[in-house]
């Protein structure tokens, strides 16, 4: 196994066992880009208005697997959820992140 290969395959494990333990999508990208398809039961937030929803986003007591277009806004908001004392990774595109987890049911 090369080194990418274990990045990355680390990474989809932990997408997974977040996924297996009842994580919850948070896409954080724009409300057009939301509306225009999302990953379905994700709880919408953009990311520039993250700030103002944390307390919801606690009370939800779980862990969330963030996506947004490509992954770069996930990973902003991943690191200010995980400041915030809430459990998050980054699931990366929302689009490759329902591919490769079967989540467009």
């Amino acid at each position: 196994m090369g080194f990418w290969d274990f990045i990355f395959g680390a990474k989809k494990r932990q997408i997974q066992l977040f996924l297996e333990n009842d994580a919850v999508i948070l896409d954080v990208r724009t409300k057009k880009e939301f509306d225009a398809g999302a990953i379905p039961n994700s709880v919408h937030v953009p990311l520039q208005d993250l700030h103002n929803h944390i307390d919801k986003l606690k009370a939800m007591n779980t862990a969330f697997v963030v996506c947004c277009e490509a992954g770069v806004r996930a990973s902003k908001a991943v690191k200010f959820l995980n400041i915030n004392n809430i459990e998050a990774t980054n699931g990366g595109g929302w689009h490759s992140l329902a591919k490769n987890y079967n989540l467009m049911n």
